[in-house]
């Protein structure tokens, strides 16, 4: 039997303040099992009939969310002057504590979960774990097979710092499917920069072995099932 704080279970499963959930549950508006509980310190069971303002709880630990990510959009928990990607999860889905793993840039788009777990997210970006994840890149010159075997070998960027070997594979001329399991501060620009070439489109296609939707339209968010989260650990 898992218990929490009457006053935790409010206020993470239901989006409002720990303060707020305490005056709420002092003035009669969640129940247990039918009964109304006032005390807001009591240790409960999650899986107990729970109810707050008329509406029952499906109670969830953490909660994963998969994001289309748009152009435009900072991968941050908040910004008090540009819009994030928490920004644009939908209320239903929306919780405290909420934060992207890991960071696209700016204008890169795609694969980006937001989570409550950081646990999850420490396992899903740590190198140890070699979860990789797969671009798209569309860049401003020809491709070429010397390329394809420098990535292999591993990139050394410009300022000296080494990259894990990584896969290059040549879809067009200027368009590469790239897979690498760093995350380091704009390293696929960087590395793309090494060989001489520039990255005009960038996006994150999959996460270890769970592949963006086509039908999830940028900006778009879906909650993922248990299946789903595991599938991104597949290969580990």
């Amino acid at each position: 039997m898992k218990q929490e704080r009457f006053d935790k279970i409010i206020a993470t499963q239901f989006n409002i303040s720990r303060k707020d959930a305490r005056i709420a549950i002092r003035r009669g508006k969640a129940s247990i099992d039918g009964k109304i509980l006032r005390d807001f310190g009591a240790l409960v069971d999650v899986n107990s009939n729970i109810t707050f303002n008329g509406q029952a709880l499906k109670y969830k630990k953490f909660i994963y969310i998969l994001m289309n990510k748009p152009k435009g959009v900072l991968s941050a928990s908040e910004d008090k002057k540009r819009e994030t990607v928490v920004d644009l999860v939908p209320e239903h889905l929306r919780r405290h504590g909420l934060f992207p793993v890991g960071r696209l840039d700016k204008d890169t788009t795609g694969f980006l979960i937001i989570t409550d777990d950081g646990e999850f997210a420490h396992k899903a970006i740590s190198p140890k774990y070699e979860v990789y994840k797969k671009y798209i890149v569309t860049l401003d010159g020809k491709l070429t097979e010397d390329m394809v075997e420098a990535f292999a070998e591993g990139i050394v960027l410009a300022d000296g710092t080494p990259c894990r070997k990584a896969e290059l594979q040549i879809l067009s001329d200027n368009v590469a499917c790239v897979k690498i399991c760093e995350g380091k501060y704009h390293q696929i620009k960087r590395m793309f920069g090494v060989v001489g070439l520039g990255v005009n489109e960038l996006k994150r296609v999959s996460v270890g072995g769970l592949i963006l939707p086509e039908n999830l339209a940028e900006g778009d968010c879906v909650e993922l099932t248990l299946q789903e989260k595991e599938l991104i650990f597949a290969n580990c």
